[in-house]
């Protein structure tokens, strides 16, 4: 499959509409995705980025069909990731001679990953590569989202291949955001920026400001993974700016996990309290045992405060949550307060592990947390009651 994006750009990727799982089993795609590669043609020829590896033999065989192989001059690598360069060995073995353009350190990440000394051609931000009447210039943009991540610009075109910035994964045979399904797309947007991006907010924020201080007109967006930005591009810029600054939405969700429905009795007494106190914040209550986690963290996202809880199991906390409050840890959120609850037979640590873990997880602790023994009864719950209410009056 490949259709033309403008004159001298085509789209030479693929729709992957069965995936579900994405670096390795920790993002879900409930959508599928897509990997987007282009070729792009002027006097020389230039092909910007790869698919996925389990699509390299079809990938290739494409371009060999479209009889676009054999007038490839240059390679672009934008990023090392193997769902971008899954596809490089297949490739390269066709054309073995042909530069790979790409950063310092995607040379090392390539080399590592497929163990290839190819024909490497490192760039820096602001070089140049002269495909006759257009150039590609180079920018590079680590951890956005990984050390060896850049863009690059055509000119004349006023097109920006941003690989995973700005993308999502999503698939749609309608590859354009004009004609997607305009929730879905920004939902997965969202969802993309939460669990990946979220760490490195600062980074994007000044990259962003770095890269419209060079004053380039951008007509398109061609992402790497999802649709590509072609009615009002610079939406999504301004999106990534609004979530890179501490984002958040009047939300508070309640996350929790539960052996015998005590703890998730106090979940839902908690959101009652918040409720009677605060008519106007959107409570959110998740099970995450049985609730998708990227789904979950996005949730965590838009918030600007969680309860977390958990009963007490062997002097610790059910693996599910200490799973998530791992998965926060290391996003780093900013700027969003917290607390703990859970219920406990006879130790009862889960409290102070969570708090703990929270606050690890850089989360401003408002409140030691609440803990109720065993099954709550009608006290037990109106001190849950009392501590939703309390909670609530924390954040105004």
């Amino acid at each position: 499959m490949s259709f033309s994006i403008k004159k001298n750009i085509t789209w030479v990727g693929k729709i992957d509409w069965e995936l579900r799982k994405f670096h390795g089993e920790e993002y879900s795609t409930h959508r599928g995705s897509s990997y987007n590669s282009y070729l792009v043609k002027d006097k020389k020829t230039a092909i910007i980025d790869t698919v996925w590896t389990p699509f390299a033999e079809e990938f290739v065989r494409n371009l060999k069909e479209m009889d676009a192989l054999k007038s490839i001059d240059f390679v672009i690598a934008n990023h090392g990731e193997p769902d971008h360069s899954g596809a490089l060995p297949e490739l390269m073995r066709e054309i073995p001679d042909k530069p790979i353009y790409c950063t310092a350190n995607a040379v090392k990440s390539l080399k590592a990953q497929y163990h290839q000394d190819w024909n490497f051609k490192p760039v820096k931000t602001g070089e140049k590569l002269s495909l006759g009447d257009k150039e590609l210039i180079f920018i590079e943009a680590p951890m956005l989202h990984w050390p060896d991540s850049m863009f690059c610009y055509l000119t004349g075109d006023d097109t920006l291949f941003s690989n995973d910035a700005f993308g999502q994964h999503y698939a749609s045979e309608l590859m354009f955001n004009d004609l997607a399904d305009q929730a879905e797309l920004y939902q997965e947007c969202l969802k993309y920026y939460a669990n990946i991006l979220t760490p490195f907010s600062r980074l994007v924020d000044r990259k962003i400001k770095e890269v419209v201080g060079f004053n380039l007109p951008v007509d398109m967006i061609c992402t790497s993974h999802g649709v590509i930005w072609r009615k009002d591009p610079l939406q999504i810029v301004n999106k990534y700016l609004e979530w890179a600054d501490d984002y958040q939405e009047n939300q508070i969700t309640v996350i929790y996990d539960t052996m015998w429905d005590s703890t998730r009795k106090m979940a839902e007494a908690i959101a009652d309290g918040i409720r009677q106190t605060d008519d106007k914040v959107a409570v959110k209550l998740f099970n995450c045992a049985r609730s998708d986690k990227n789904d979950i963290i996005s949730e965590v996202f838009k918030s600007r405060a969680i309860l977390a809880g958990s009963p007490t199991i062997n002097k610790g906390i059910l693996s599910a949550l200490a799973g998530i409050l791992e998965e926060m840890r290391g996003l780093a959120f900013r700027n969003k307060k917290a607390a703990a609850f859970g219920s406990y037979g006879w130790s009862g640590e889960s409290v102070k592990m969570i708090t703990e873990k929270l606050r690890e997880g850089g989360f401003e602790i408002v409140h030691d947390g609440l803990r109720e023994m065993w099954n709550p009864d009608k006290q037990g719950r109106e001190n849950c009651l009392n501590f939703g209410k309390i909670f609530a009056s924390l954040l105004k």
